[in-house]
């Protein structure tokens, strides 16, 4: 017989049609050349007898994938392919680059025509491999006793391996009635099903028809699953948070409305008029409701962000008076500011924000077990400590630590991942907006940090924080100048482009800044305003935009009007986050900011400052 090695060789390691033909022939058994997905490449008749010579992948499913694979890695592999009513030991080699010689060698001296080899598994199953496998007899996945399989199949379920086991026994009934319901109606695998012996792992199975048996196979899926749901939770979490931030946008333009209103009227009716304090209690509920919108804002990211260098200690000392103030007698601050407490980079204003949520959150819990202890703990950590706490992702160098923890009842499990979801609470009604711990979480991730929750049973519940901390660079830069103190008049003169498609929010602007000794040129839109600079141009001295406008927003605005408006300085107002918009500004002067609502007294203060240079 003509030997492989003599026919590679002759042919410089690639042998011809031909002489494979003859090779194949020449052998006594049925025998194939295959590719690494099975497809027969060529076989000899004794192959096309048993097996058939259409090119097509090989029977067998994913055992005798992975005896392929076994037989990529070292040469050779074995597996299990069902000839007829029964299977048929197969021996696969590998042969020149991605081609594999697959022989079916005859059963053994006495045994029956048809009959199963020694050997049920491949041999790459029957040693340690990353997923579960085993061969079931008869028809029925659960009925068949496990004729055999390898040791990662009962690692993953949970079970010690034992004579006459099933998969019945290793696989949770639910989840075996979903399985048999899905077979029947000849749904395709795999199957996702959970495992009494181990309940905290999930699992899919494969099943693939062996001859007159079943193999299966068992992955454990757990970390996928785990990371599915995480990817989930956060698309959720950004899905809602752009639902908040668009309501608030909306919102804020109306408050505007409203207050702008309010103060004008204010003006007109001082104290001491009859209508004073009814329109004082109008703007306080305009505050408050600007506060809510704050809270939406932060939560979706899209809050204003004024970030500077704060010790975390020294600012927690200081805030620690007011948080007293907060609980009831039968309830105590504990804090332990530990040694060396980094630097932070965050707004201020939003960090004592965050952290008086958490307390409140934490007394309220307290509440409901008749009072005990709130634990406030800063410290420095490594890396690999803020890990070791339980940060979900690992930090480029040292973080600062927040921690607040109670002794309350306790976060539910069941209602542990929605806590951070707006409007999700489980306070009685009208007890509560369910923003508190949304907007810690919007304030925690807009300061590029990492918020946690656990709640052990019987333990209370431990709110971390996790902060990049603050390094310090050498600066040369004279410090910066005192800020100006606002005008007391709030008069002037000069004349302002002022751009916003809100008509309620524009019209009452520019009667007020009219009143103020202004000329006002109005704009709904980006178009019209473009229009109006062309034709004013060297007039202008102030332009007051919008950012958020149908067509044409603000900064593309800004940049086509440029020409007409010369040097004059650019006031824009949103209810978004200036770090929204101001790498749409690249390059461009003389820039300023003011965050809706708008109120008329900072209106009025802004555009003199701008005016006089400030």
């Amino acid at each position: 017989m003509i030997a492989l090695r003599d026919i590679l060789r002759r042919r410089g390691g690639s042998a011809d049609r031909d002489d494979l033909a003859a090779l194949l022939e020449a052998l006594d058994e049925p025998a194939a050349i295959c590719e690494l997905d099975g497809a027969v490449v060529l076989a000899n008749r004794m192959w096309a007898k048993a097996l058939g010579s259409a090119r097509r992948p090989l029977p067998g499913g994913a055992a005798a994938f992975a005896a392929f694979r076994t037989a990529r890695a070292t040469g050779r592999g074995e597996g299990v392919l069902p000839v007829g009513e029964g299977g048929r030991a197969a021996v696969i080699a590998a042969f020149g680059v991605e081609r594999f010689l697959v022989r079916l060698p005859p059963p053994p001296a006495g045994a029956a025509a048809g009959a199963e080899p020694a050997t049920l598994l491949p041999q790459s199953l029957a040693a340690p491999a990353p997923f579960g496998a085993a061969l079931v007899e008869g028809a029925d996945p659960f009925a068949g006793a496990i004729l055999e399989a390898n040791a990662a199949l009962w690692a993953i379920a949970g079970r010690p391996a034992f004579p006459g086991a099933t998969l019945a026994d290793l696989i949770a009934e639910t989840s075996r009635a979903e399985v048999v319901a899905r077979l029947a109606e000849g749904g395709p695998g795999p199957f996702e099903v959970s495992l009494p012996g181990a309940p905290d792992r999930t699992a899919q199975l494969y099943l693939a028809r062996e001859g007159g048996r079943i193999a299966a196979y068992l992955l454990d899926v757990t970390a996928e699953k785990d990371l599915q749901l995480q990817l989930a939770q956060r698309h959720k979490m950004e899905a809602i948070g752009q639902l908040a931030g668009g309501v608030a946008h909306d919102f804020n333009n109306l408050l505007s409305a409203i207050g702008m209103r309010v103060d004008e009227l204010l003006l007109r009716h001082p104290l001491g008029d009859p209508a004073y304090e009814s329109l004082g209690e109008v703007r306080e509920g305009v505050n408050r409701a600007a506060a809510l919108v704050l809270q939406l804002l932060t939560f979706s990211r899209k809050a204003t962000v004024r970030r500077e260098v704060v010790d975390l200690g020294a600012a927690l000392i200081d805030f620690e008076v007011l948080l007293r103030r907060l609980l009831r007698e039968n309830m105590r601050l504990e804090t332990d500011h530990g040694p060396g407490a980094p630097l932070v980079r965050i707004d201020k204003a939003q960090l004592e924000m965050a952290i008086m949520n958490l307390v409140v959150n934490a007394r309220d819990a307290l509440r409901e077990g008749g009072g005990g202890a709130i634990r406030l703990r800063t410290a420095r950590l490594t890396a690999a400590e803020a890990e070791a706490l339980g940060c979900p992702a690992r930090p480029p160098g040292d973080v600062a630590l927040i921690e607040v923890a109670d002794d309350g009842p306790g976060i539910p499990t069941a209602v542990l991942g929605s806590i951070f979801e707006p409007f999700f609470t489980t306070k009685a009604a009208g007890e509560g907006t369910g923003l508190g711990l949304a907007t810690v979480y919007g304030i925690v991730k807009q300061s590029d940090g990492w918020i946690v929750a656990a709640s052990p049973p019987g333990q209370g519940a431990t709110f971390r924080i996790f902060l990049p901390a603050h390094v310090p660079r050498l600066s040369l830069e004279p410090p910066a100048a005192a800020a100006r103190r606002p005008p007391r008049d709030l008069s002037g003169a000069g004349c302002i482009l002022f751009v916003e498609d809100e008509d309620r929010v524009r019209d009452i602007a520019a009667r007020l800044l009219r009143g103020r000794g202004y000329e006002v040129i109005e704009a709904r839109d980006g178009e019209e305003a473009l229009d109006l600079a062309r034709e004013n141009a060297g007039r202008i001295d102030l332009m007051i935009s919008d950012v958020s406008m149908p067509g044409m927003d603000g900064p593309a605005l800004l940049k086509a009007a440029r020409p007409f408006l010369a040097a004059a300085p650019v006031m824009f107002i949103s209810g978004y986050a200036e770090s929204e918009f101001s790498d749409l500004l690249e390059g461009e002067t003389g820039i300023s900011f003011l965050p809706k609502p708008l109120q008329l007294q900072s209106l009025a203060e802004q555009v003199k400052a701008r005016l006089q240079g400030g």
